[in-house]
C-alpha cells in the first residue's frame, strides 16, 4: 500500500489531489456535535495543502436516499475545517456537477476544496458495477491523484471508496495508515493479557466479532443492551430490557466455546432498572433502581452496568497489556445512565495497557464524558470498519488502496 508520504515526496504541486475523507459526522441541525472525524483528517489535508496540492475533499454523510437532501449537506463541515485549517475552503453545492467543476477549476496551489455529499448520488452506493463505475468515473475527472483516508468507509464497496482509485495514481493518508497499523496490533503479535470490552444495543451487530475473538482474546466483557440477551441464554429474568431472543441459541454457543477455549467471559452481577425510558432531550432526573443482574423485575428494563460490575469491569482491566473497547454500556447520553460507560472510560485511561477505543458511539462517549483523548492509545474513527477488520474480513477500501 503506497503510503502519502511517498506521494509527497514524488511531488503533487499544482494536482488535483481527491482525498476521500471520512466526514460523517453528528449534527443537531446545522451544529456538529462531535468534531472528531474531521480533526482525524487534518493531519493528511494540511500536508496536501501545505506541498502546493489542489485538494478536493469528499465524503458521505447520514444515509440519503441517493438524491439531495439539505438535512444531509456537507456544508457544516466544511465550514468546520475551514476553521480547523485557520484557512477558506471553498463548498461545491453538488458532487459532479457544474458546482463542483467550477469550484476544482477555481483552486489554486495549496488551497482545499469540499464537495457535497457523495450519496446524493445514486452511483456512490448502488450494488450494480456499471453504475458505480460510472460515477467513480466522473469523480475521476476532478482530480489527478487519489488519496483514501476514510477509515470509516473502508468497508464499503462504494464508488469514492472502492471503484475511483483504480482509475487514479492512489495512496493511503495517515489516518488510514494509523488505523491499520493499530488493528494489527490488536490481530497479530498481541500482547496479553488482552481485554475486549464490547458494548452497544445489539448483539447481532457483534455476532461475528464474538466469533473471532473467542480464538484471540484473553477476557470479553460485555455490556449494553445487547447483555441481555447474554443474561437471557444464562436463563435470567431481563424483564423489558433490550432482547433478541432469535440470537439465544447463537449466544449460548458462544459461551460454552468460550469456556472450552479458557476465554473469560464476564456478563454483568448488577445493573440499573428502570420502567420509563430516560428522556435524552431534556435529560430529567431518571427514576432508577439497581438490582442484581439476576433480579431483573419482569416491568423494568435494565439502561446501565451497576456499581459492582464497574468494579469488577475495572479489575479485569487493570493488568491487561491490550484493550480493546467497542460499544457503550449504558444509555451514555443520560447522565444517570453514563456511569458505567464513565468507569470503563475510566478504567482504560487508569490502565498501563495499549488501549483502542473504536466505535463511533464510544468515541462520542468519551468525549461526551469529557476525558483527554490523548489519556488512550489510539481512538479509532471506524466503528463498523474496525470490527469487520478484527472479523478478519477483506476490506474492499484497503484492497482498492492495494492494487
Amino acid at each position: 500500500m503506497k503510503t502519502i508520504d511517498e506521494l509527497l515526496a514524488e511531488g503533487v504541486a499544482g494536482k488535483r489531489v481527491f482525498v476521500r475523507a471520512d466526514l460523517n459526522v453528528p449534527l443537531s441541525g446545522t451544529a456538529i456535535t462531535d468534531d472528531g472525524r474531521i480533526r482525524a483528517v487534518l493531519p493528511t489535508v494540511k500536508a496536501l495543502a501545505e506541498a502546493g496540492a489542489r485538494v478536493v475533499v469528499a465524503s458521505h454523510l447520514g444515509r440519503p436516499k441517493g438524491a439531495p437532501d439539505p438535512a444531509f449537506s456537507l456544508a457544516p463541515a466544511a465550514a468546520r475545517l475551514g476553521e480547523l485549517l485557520g484557512a477558506e475552503v471553498a463548498f461545491a453545492t453538488d458532487t459532479v456537477g457544474e458546482s463542483a467543476k467550477a469550484t476544482v477549476v477555481g483552486l489554486a496551489d495549496g488551497q482545499v476544496a469540499v464537495i457535497e455529499n457523495l450519496r446524493f448520488n445514486a452511483g456512490e452506493t448502488s450494488k450494480d458495477d456499471g453504475e458505480r463505475t460510472a460515477f467513480a468515473r466522473q469523480l475521476a475527472e476532478l482530480a489527478d491523484l487519489y488519496v483514501g483516508d476514510g477509515f470509516g468507509a473502508v468497508h464499503r464497496k462504494h464508488a469514492s471508496v472502492f471503484d475511483l482509485p483504480a482509475l487514479l495514481p492512489h495512496a493511503a493518508g495517515y489516518l488510514i495508515a494509523t488505523e491499520v497499523g493499530v488493528l494489527k496490533k490488536l490481530t497479530a503479535d498481541v500482547k496479553r493479557p488482552y481485554v475486549v470490552v464490547l458494548g452497544g444495543a445489539k448483539v447481532s451487530d457483534k455476532l461475528a466479532v464474538i466469533d473471532e475473538l473467542l480464538g484471540k482474546a484473553d477476557r470479553i466483557l460485555i455490556g449494553g443492551g445487547m447483555a441481555y440477551t447474554f443474561l437471557k441464554a444464562q436463563g435470567h429474568e431481563v424483564g423489558i430490557s433490550l432482547l433478541q431472543e432469535d440470537q439465544i441459541p447463537q449466544v449460548t454457543e458462544y459461551m460454552e466455546r468460550a469456556e472450552k477455549n479458557g476465554v473469560e467471559l464476564v456478563l454483568p452481577v448488577d445493573v440499573l432498572v428502570s420502567t420509563d425510558f430516560p428522556d435524552l432531550k431534556t435529560k430529567a432526573p431518571a427514576d432508577f433502581d439497581t438490582v442484581d443482574a439476576d433480579a431483573i423485575p419482569s416491568n423494568k428494563e435494565g439502561l446501565d452496568i451497576g456499581p459492582k460490575t464497574r468494579e469488577l469491569y475495572a479489575s479485569k482491566i487493570a493488568d491487561a497489556e491490550t484493550v480493546f473497547w467497542n460499544g457503550p454500556v449504558g444509555v451514555f447520553e443520560h447522565p444517570d445512565y453514563a456511569e458505567g460507560t464513565r468507569a470503563i472510560a475510566q478504567a482504560l485511561v487508569d490502565s498501563s495497557a495499549f488501549t483502542v477505543v473504536g466505535g463511533g458511539d464510544s468515541a462520542a462517549a468519551v468525549r461526551t464524558l469529557g476525558f483527554d483523548e490523548n489519556a488512550f492509545g489510539h481512538i479509532s474513527t471506524g466503528g463498523g470498519a474496525s470490527l469487520e477488520y478484527l472479523e478478519g474480513k477483506t476490506l474492499p477500501g484497503l484492497a482498492a488502496l492495494e492494487g
